[in-house]
């Protein structure tokens, strides 16, 4: 039996990057591509091309093989910091759109037809998450369709791309809406880190007894799923007949300031929360895993203290590391 081949889009990221070393232990051959290699470990992908997959000559070039299976999780995205300022709209309707167009047709071309395309859950309407107790999110809520931001926007459009390749030529899709993925070897710093990474960050560089800072009040919901029950979600998805879009997230929902406190009680420390005017995105958001128990017969189960041990403890040491850097 020969190997099956996986190309990774967006393979130098958080999810991709992971998603390359669970694909390596299935016994896949794989190619990675991104702009970048992954930030804190080596990649383990058999061949990783830096391309700018915005550019249709790049596409064409990386996708050269006849691959089994494409995973484009390659995007202009990051935290609220990043989506939901609006200062960054335009980079990140144009390059992931123009991303997901180039690799469709490069796909087109070499007559490739397995795809998993990684949607996320900023594109359920507004109007349904403004309740933080009772955010709708069932899959089939997506329309009316209204966004809180041109990033929902943009997955919004390219879901539909994606489906409408697979009705026009044959292809076979897989999209899943990812809600709030974290883990360790995440952006942590810098202003694109999600909430998980970026309270991590702030319990482990205080003093105990010290003092936070929070966007918002606090009281704004969401449900996180650590990174390693994502990807088992996306293989299910992919091995199955179902095409989706479905919820990969966790329904274990939590307020920012629970959050908070959560992160303080695995670092053992006392701080106070200071809240701040900051960019907040929707007032409440959960999973909604009816579709995907329905389909696959799973959903996650990790509660979200096991996955935010394990984060704060890689966080903690970068920090460290940062600190004895700096001394120097």
């Amino acid at each position: 039996m020969s190997t099956k081949r996986a190309l990774v889009c967006g393979g130098g990221g958080f999810i991709g990057s992971h998603l390359v070393t669970r694909l390596k232990k299935e016994g896949y051959w794989v190619r990675s591509v991104d702009l970048k290699y992954p930030e804190f470990s080596e990649t383990t992908a058999d061949d990783f091309v830096i391309a700018d997959l915005r550019d249709p000559v790049m596409c064409r070039h990386v996708i050269d093989l006849p691959f089994d299976e494409i995973y484009q999780l390659a995007a202009d995205m990051g935290g609220a910091g990043y989506v939901f300022s609006g200062e960054n709209d335009a980079d990140i309707m144009h390059n992931s759109a123009l991303i997901n167009l180039n690799i469709l047709e490069a796909m087109h071309r070499r007559n490739i037809k397995k795809v998993f395309y990684s949607s996320s859950a900023c594109m359920y309407p507004e109007h349904n998450q403004m309740d933080p107790d009772n955010p709708k999110t069932s899959e089939d809520s997506a329309y009316p369709a209204d966004p809180d931001s041109e990033y929902g926007w943009e997955k919004l459009f390219s879901e539909r791309l994606y489906l409408a390749f697979q009705r026009n030529y044959g292809f076979n899709v897989k999209v899943a809406r990812f809600h709030n993925i974290f883990g360790p070897d995440g952006t942590w710093t810098g202003g694109k880190e999600k909430a998980p990474a970026a309270f991590c960050r702030k319990v482990a560089e205080a003093e105990d007894g010290g003092e936070i800072e929070m966007w918002g009040d606090g009281k704004q919901t969401r449900s996180f799923l650590y990174i390693d029950e994502c990807l088992e979600g996306v293989r299910r998805l992919m091995e199955s007949d179902f095409s989706g879009p479905v919820n990969i997230g966790s329904e274990e929902m939590v307020s920012i300031n629970q959050l908070a406190e959560m992160v303080m009680e695995i670092a053992g420390k006392k701080l106070t929360i200071k809240h701040i005017p900051g960019p907040l995105g929707v007032r409440g958001r959960n999973s909604d895993n009816r579709l995907i128990k329905e389909k696959l017969g799973w959903e996650p189960t990790w509660p979200l203290k096991k996955g935010l041990a394990i984060t704060y403890r890689w966080i903690e040491e970068q920090v460290k590391m940062q600190k004895k850097n700096q001394n120097y």
